[in-house]
């Protein structure tokens, strides 16, 4: 492979040249084992030309670099150590408040042609998107260090593993990279070793230092670029030192430019959780399921069952990498190490389970709210709140008043705070999270975040059907993109936002893979909606742990148990199906969550339809024909 480079010279030759004095590689000292693997080596000098760190630093994922590198973040003041009784080994790190979130506006699919990127992506031409890049990265690090991340996305023992090096001025992206990514020495030799292409993932903070200067504890820049090159296999991303746009192995490399990856290369790479469902009478099934953030899919990978007898494991929460093995059945991967889930709403109650993860330290928190004996809290971590607290702004916060100088009903942590925490420490982690091969996918799950039309559960007529489903999604928008909060948007297969290449041909993939194999070997596929509400506005179906009672029923499906309801979108949960025992919910109430509601349907179909027509030429014929069939029986 060619490994691709950014140009160290930049293309817009009338633009006026930086002022500063250029320093050559050679004179930068480095720190660490450089690597015998020579492309890496080079395209390291490559970048260390165009942006001039101080130094440069190859990093090897040790224990004494995470404390070396913590200490850099607490003397710069991005980072304050917690409680080690309360919370070992652990930072808290406050963002600028205008870096909170991915940035969607200012994210590129910089294919050769604008076609391949498609509706759903901003594009950019390569030559006018790197002679912007080049620009902005030229002088870039200097006053800092560039930090160089080898990693792996999957186990590193995979027939095919996927590796990267992401290179990056940020201390925080690494300790963070370390826990999401198999990463360090033991990436970077097993890549030497076989040899392999990687995936150059370019990053910097955009704050150089002048001489003297002092540092800000959140350094970014208003200009903000997260990019991807498909047909390169390359990421370079400027201005951001928020997890999503800067953590370059996960949604950047894991789904936009995987999911070309996939494409090319016949597998799928998808924003799924993965978990394994054990029945009372010990036969394990395994699920992924596809909802937009914060929607509920970190629950949901580590669900605690409300009913006897059934026993949740996790694989991942929210990313799979599926192919199709040689039994013909689909097989799913996390191709991540780590949880890197929105704090808010995970507590005792609604996810014991991650908080059993949390409890045993070695994480990082980011924009959550810090409690004066050095731990952590956030909204909907314990039903009491604390009587003070330092909110997600520094500010001085008090339940009753809210942050000092802002409005009472302000919240303590940002909605879109998060935790970064191994996966490792999952005390339901699956034996099989580092199986090479994945797991076999009995069934997959698309959902969303709807107040009515969408009922409870209902499941595919067959893969086509389920695709067409998947294809519909739509959600009420959350706080983990930057925008409007509680606006309706289709989310297909909730990777709108992270899908590399045009979304027809990504639908059409989709239908691809499920005509590779038989029909009866494919993952029956179901959809979701713990959201919809009552008239009053309440939630009507109780959620979380009892998700388990749905995943139940969709057991019993397969199993030839149940027999459902057909309706015109999907088979729903016949009266008495579903195993309320124990709830405080009446039949009715039980009705209201699961039916389908025929004027609710004929309400959506316009938007349907305008959705799907956007697609144009490039719509799959076999999602058209779904339409067509919906939409004649919805009409009758």
């Amino acid at each position: 492979m060619q490994v691709p480079n950014p140009d160290p010279v930049n293309p817009l030759d009338d633009e006026p040249k930086k002022d500063f004095e250029r320093k050559d590689v050679k004179d930068i000292p480095v720190e660490g084992e450089v690597p015998e693997y020579q492309p890496v080596v080079d395209w390291v000098n490559e970048v260390a030309a165009l942006t001039q760190p101080d130094a440069i630093r190859y990093c090897d994922g040790s224990d004494a670099e995470w404390d070396e590198l913590v200490e850099v973040l607490v003397k710069s003041g991005t980072a304050i150590k917690l409680n080690e009784e309360k919370m070992p080994n652990s930072i808290y790190c406050k963002s600028d408040p205008d870096d909170v979130a991915r940035v969607e506006d200012q994210t590129f699919i910089c294919s050769a042609k604008e076609e391949d990127a498609g509706p759903t992506n901003n594009w950019m031409h390569p030559d006018e998107m790197k002679g912007i890049m080049n620009g902005l990265f030229d002088g870039s690090m200097r006053g800092r260090t560039l930090y160089v991340i080898p990693f792996c996305m999957g186990p590193l023992d995979a027939e095919d593993p996927k590796f990267g090096v992401e290179i990056t001025d940020s201390a925080y992206v690494v300790l963070s990279m370390k826990i999401m990514a198999r990463m360090g020495k033991a990436a970077l030799d097993e890549m030497t070793k076989r040899n392999a292409p990687f995936v150059p993932c370019l990053h910097s903070v955009g704050m150089p230092l002048e001489p003297g200067q002092k540092d800000v504890p959140w350094p970014c820049n208003d200009i903000k670029y997260i990019v991807h090159f498909p047909e390169e296999r390359a990421i370079w991303s400027y201005g951001s030192g928020y997890g999503g746009n800067a953590l370059l192995g996960k949604k950047c490399y894991a789904l936009r430019i995987a999911s070309v990856m996939g494409r090319d290369e016949g597998w799928m790479a998808e924003h799924m959780l993965i978990l394994k469902l054990t029945s009372p009478e010990g036969k394990a099934y395994h699920l992924a399921a596809a909802f937009p953030s914060a929607c509920g899919k970190t629950n949901l990978a580590m669900l605690d069952p409300t009913i006897p007898g059934w026993k949740v494991e996790t694989l991942g929460d929210d990313i799979a990498w599926i192919r199709i093995g040689k039994d013909g059945r689909m097989y799913a991967t996390n191709p991540e190490n780590g949880f890197f889930g929105v704090a808010p709403g995970t507590g005792a109650s609604t996810n014991p389970n991650a908080m059993r993860t949390i409890e045993q330290g070695n994480s990082i928190f980011t924009n959550v709210a810090l409690t004066d004996h050095g731990g952590v809290w956030w909204e909907g971590m314990t039903e009491v709140k604390p009587p003070h607290l330092t909110d997600w702004k520094g500010r001085s916060w008090t339940p009753e008043n809210g942050p000092e100088g802002g409005r009472p009903n302000e919240k303590a942590a940002h909605p879109n705070s998060r935790f970064c925490t191994p996966i490792e420490q999952c005390p339901i982690l699956s034996e099989d999270f580092n199986n090479p091969e994945g797991v076999p996918l009995d069934i997959i799950i698309f959902g969303g975040r709807r107040e009515n039309t969408i009922p409870l559960v209902t499941q595919a007529r067959d893969w086509d059907h389920g695709v067409y489903m998947g294809a519909t999604c739509s959600s009420e928008t959350t706080a983990a993109a930057k925008g409007a909060v509680g606006v309706l948007r289709r989310d297909p297969m909730a990777m709108l936002p992270f899908i590399g290449y045009h979304v027809g041909d990504y639908l059409q993939h989709w239908v691809n893979m499920g005509n590779k194999t038989d029909e009866d070997k494919l993952p029956k596929i179901f959809y979701t909606n713990w959201f919809r509400k009552s008239a009053e506005g309440k939630f009507i179906w109780p959620g979380f742990g009892d998700n388990s009672r749905v995943l139940k029923w969709m057991i019993d499906r397969i199993e030839g148990k149940v027999e459902g309801e057909m309706t015109p979108v999907g088979i729903v949960p016949a009266p008495g199906e579903l195993d309320v025992e124990g709830l405080d919910m009446t039949p009715e109430e039980v009705q209201e969550c699961t039916q389908y509601v025929a004027h609710e349907w004929a309400d959506e179909l316009p938007r349907l339809e305008t959705w799907l027509e956007s697609f144009g030429s490039k719509l799959p014929p076999s999602i058209s024909a779904q339409l067509d069939k919906v939409r004649e029986e919805v009409k009758k």
